[in-house]
């Protein structure tokens, strides 16, 4: 028996019903247009000429309910996909709402259009074996005009059919294949990611990698699976595991619960709940917390739109916050003391590129330490030809930071880039723009390693759990580097361009501003890096402007959790 579709009125608002009735042909479209040119003319009639222009009111809603019709029929993919700009692609994803998700009894109630855009609402039943349970939830669809044809079409994407799909991935019901865990922090209170929204994507990955040694049997569940660990710009991170392959499943229905095993992460829950409200204030912002002392993540928060793990993932360029490892460079080839003079004019041409401070303030006959807290840029730049090696930021940053070398954190991780460059670019690279690419994860353990001076690389949970290798650096600073850096980190803390975002922050506090210009943006990116005791951190906020405007007191009230 086919599935067929019921057209009436729920709440007030029209409904598409699927039920078990069954229908022939296409006489839903014409059931729904009241004979209108949505949906497929017969081999008799003529074909309508080809329509421009805006789309009407009237064309809007015939071709959304068109398509949500098909679409809860269940068992007529190719049709609802022809309803669609893009039905190639449409098909498989509607099919397989079907038979692979094995949603039926689909009810869509559509909302008040937004213009072309079309919200509704989905109360669908999701069946596996003998297990059946509802599945409500909300998604949206545009309607444009076909380019070719004319006629009013389904704006394609994988959200139409539900919000968390994106191209790659499948809505599946079946036994997972990695049991739940119960994560816990590191002292032992248990973490979701109800409580800790930023933590949902990264429970995903620890119960991929490790549900199976945390102990736990799998359920079933409606989830969704595929697609890559991808960064936003299409490069991948490390896998974190030896398990790299693939996304983790996103668990979106439990059918029949599995029991899950408890994992024990490096996490505190007061810094992560600390971490999760500060970045809640801005629209885009991400902040990491880590033990300089062990290496340990004790907080990971994002506040996006799109759910990504930017502060693990992200490739930005950190601007003066890299002039902690500058620095470092700088004072291990004796070009550079804290207590030394250094040259601080307004701007300073180098290899034909021109950089400037900002609003070009100039400092005289002061010690690298000023030049260092005022985020002095000149004062870097006018070094370089002294170091004789272009290949010396990136040689530093990998040999005693860690930058670039293979993180095995848990789950995927972008470890920081500083690729070898020269003349006007590698000068960029020494006040942290240019190709410098950083995740505030980097920026927080570059911090650590400056406080404690050896790199230790953050990890989310214990390496017992796997026996995974952890990267390690080449060498540790020289402790009179160690120290003058973490002192003129102090400096900027307490009376340089970082001041008033620690002022709140007692104990050995030290930090580092930084701002980083971005193609087509207007305002720069804020970031901020500091230190407490023994806790790092880093943030960076998206058009936030100077380091101690926004990212400054998300990382001050993170320091101050732990």
């Amino acid at each position: 028996m086919r599935s067929g579709v019921k057209v009436g009125l729920v709440g007030g608002v029209f409904a598409v019903v699927a039920c078990g009735v069954g229908y022939g042909g296409y006489n839903v479209y014409n059931g729904l247009t009241s004979g209108s040119s949505v949906g497929y003319a017969g081999p008799e009639e003529s074909v309508p000429e080809i329509k421009t222009g805006p789309l009407s009111a009237e064309e809007i809603s015939t071709a959304a309910k068109s398509f949500l019709a098909a679409w809860a029929a269940g068992d007529h993919a190719s049709e609802a996909a022809q309803l669609t700009n893009n039905a190639v692609d449409a098909e498989p994803v509607i099919r397989g709402y079907h038979d692979t998700a094995h949603i039926t009894d689909a009810v869509i109630t559509p909302g008040t259009p937004v213009g072309a855009t079309v919200p509704y609402t989905v109360k669908a039943t999701v069946t596996f074996d003998d297990r059946t349970k509802s599945f409500t939830y909300d998604s949206k669809l545009t309607v444009v005009r076909g380019l070719t044809t004319g006629r009013p079409l389904v704006d394609w994407a994988p959200s139409v059919i539900h919000p968390k799909l994106t191209a790659g991935t499948e809505l599946v019901t079946a036994e997972s294949k990695a049991p739940a865990i119960k994560a816990v922090d590191r002292n032992g209170q248990e973490l979701t990611g109800e409580k800790y929204p930023s933590l949902a994507p990264v429970l995903d990955e620890l119960r991929k990698r490790y549900g199976a040694a945390a102990g736990g049997t799998s359920g079933v569940e409606l989830m969704i699976q595929g697609g890559s660990e991808n960064n936003a710009d299409g490069t991948s991170g490390s896998s974190g595991a030896a398990d790299g392959s693939g996304a983790a499943a996103t668990t979106l229905l439990t059918l029949a619960e599995g029991k899950a095993g408890e994992l024990r992460t490096t996490l505190d829950a007061n810094v992560q709940a600390a971490a999760e409200k500060a970045v809640q204030k801005f629209s885009e912002a991400s902040v990491a917390a880590v033990k300089p002392s062990s290496g340990d993540i004790l907080a990971i928060a994002n506040h996006r739109t799109d759910g990504w793990n930017a502060a693990v993932l992200g490739k930005q360029a950190p601007g003066s916050t890299m002039k902690i490892v500058t620095a470092a460079m700088l004072m291990e080839k004796g070009l550079a003391a804290p207590n030394r003079t250094a040259e601080c004019p307004a701007n300073v041409m180098y290899q034909g590129r021109t950089f400037v401070n900002l609003d070009g303030f100039s400092l005289n006959n002061q010690p690298f330490s000023q030049s260092f807290a005022r985020s002095c840029n000149t004062a870097f730049i006018k070094l370089i030809d002294d170091t004789h090696d272009d290949t010396a930021l990136p040689k530093e940053a990998k040999e005693v930071f860690g930058i670039g070398l293979d993180w095995q954190i848990g789950i995927p991780s972008s470890d920081g880039s500083v690729p070898e460059a020269s003349g006007g670019e590698a000068a960029a690279q020494y006040i942290g723009q240019g190709t410098v690419q950083m995740s505030v994860l980097n920026m927080a353990s570059i911090t650590a390693t400056a406080r404690n001076g050896t790199f230790r690389q953050p990890v989310l949970v214990p390496r017992s759990l796997d026996d995974r290798t952890v990267a390690t650096a080449q060498r540790s600073l020289p402790d009179s580097v160690r120290r003058g850096v973490s002192d003129m980190m102090r400096i900027t803390a307490t009376s340089g361009t970082a001041a008033q975002a620690m002022a709140g922050l007692g104990g050995d506090k030290g930090a580092k501003t930084g701002s980083a210009e971005v193609d087509n943006q207007s305002v720069s990116n804020s970031w901020f890096a500091g230190f407490d005791n023994d806790l790092a951190a880093a943030a960076v906020v998206q058009a936030g402007g100077h380091g101690g405007d926004a990212a400054g007191p998300v990382v001050a009230a993170v320091l101050a959790a732990g």
